[in-house]
């Protein structure tokens, strides 16, 4: 069982599915609806051309607690009636622990993609769902071996293998598809631009980390392209900083954009600022190459870091502006290569696959 709930494990789970399509190991598809809306989660299984989800869980809510125990008791029904022989989650999501606890209480193995992540920071609610998960998993898929490393230092009980990371691969296989059909560079009112992202609960559910965000995009050295999560557009609105942010000159913003779009304007920004830890491994893909801005307070990113793609500059407006305004006087060389692997992350996932299934049959 192959299991998604965000738009992030849609992506990052999309070469895995592929390779399934093409495999003799049969699967059932299913989206656990931690993103519900259209927009967030449909129109990413449509553009990445996936097969519609077998099974839904149909949550909805905004309590996280609520959200983890409906997606809990809804996987668990729905494990009992399909016995899978493994389970796959991607990520750091409710979903992801939520299904990992529902699989655990049933006896069902789980293997984690993307595991070993550490951000260290336990305010993020990321950071409590990664590492009980990793604590979960029969089998853990991680992108490096800095993430093999956090791993072997928690003393994990289930089978390590460093992979890769699927989201190289995801970038390497669409964005051909993306040059071929996004239209989204038409719209850009800006020849040069920085492209935003923000959306972690850390920094948009505080006032003054959201103020400092509007404040650093307005004042920006260079234009900035700013796709609005909708939990980003309530806050905005509710603080009062929306309008703002609508009537600068200095800013477009835009609604949640497909994959494709987003992949476009990636590859032909300037450079990235956001929160998203997929936006970081995406960014050092060779068909993107661009440096990143990530603001908040630390990353569980490491790699991107050390390779030269990636800077931790905090939520401060100053320290924003600060780094924005050096990196667009930089223009340093990226490296060639991202930390994140060679594109062939899934392929070593199914092998794995296959070969635990086999020995576990026979």
């Amino acid at each position: 069982m192959v299991v998604v709930g965000t738009r992030p494990e849609i992506i990052k789970m999309a070469p895995i599915v592929k390779l399934l399509q093409k495999s003799n190991i049969p699967y059932v598809f299913v989206h656990c609806d931690q993103h519900y809306d259209y927009e967030m989660s449909q129109k990413f299984i449509e553009e990445l051309e996936l097969p519609n989800p077998d099974y839904r869980c149909q949550v909805k809510s905004s309590f996280q607690g609520a959200q983890i125990a409906k997606i809990l008791a809804n996987m668990e029904k729905l494990l009992e009636r399909t016995k899978p022989a493994l389970v796959l989650v991607e990520g750091d999501t409710n979903g992801v622990l939520a299904t990992a606890l529902a699989s655990a209480k049933l006896g069902i193995p789980v293997g984690h993609v993307e595991a070993g992540l550490r951000s260290f920071d336990l305010r993020m609610p990321e950071e409590h769902n990664r590492r009980l998960t990793d604590h979960l998993s029969t089998y853990l898929f991680a992108p490096t071996k800095n993430a093999k490393k956090n791993l072997q230092k928690e003393s994990v009980w289930g089978k390590v293998f460093v992979t890769g990371n699927t989201i190289i691969d995801a970038v390497v296989q669409y964005v051909p598809l993306a040059n071929k059909k996004s239209k989204i560079l038409k719209v850009v009112r800006f020849k040069r631009f920085a492209l935003a992202t923000t959306h972690r609960a850390e920094n948009v559910d505080n006032p003054q980390v959201l103020k400092s965000f509007v404040e650093a995009f307005t004042e920006s050295p260079i234009p900035v392209v700013y796709p609005i999560h909708p939990r980003t557009e309530k806050r905005l609105k509710q603080n009062g900083l929306y309008t703002k942010i609508k009537k600068s000159k200095n800013i477009q913003i835009m609604p949640p954009l497909g994959y494709l779009d987003f992949l476009t304007l990636m590859k032909n920004c300037e450079i990235i600022l956001t929160d998203s830890g997929g936006i970081q491994e995406e960014a050092t893909a060779p068909p993107i190459k661009k440096p990143v801005l990530v603001l908040r307070l630390s990353t569980e990113r490491p790699e991107a870091v050390e390779a030269g793609f990636a800077e931790v500059v905090g939520v401060n407006k100053q320290d924003i502006l600060n780094a924005l305004e050096k990196a667009v006087d930089d223009q340093r060389e990226l490296p060639n290569v991202s930390p994140y692997g060679d594109g062939n992350a899934a392929e070593r996932i199914i092998k794995i696959i296959e070969d635990k299934i086999d020995n576990t049959s026979s």
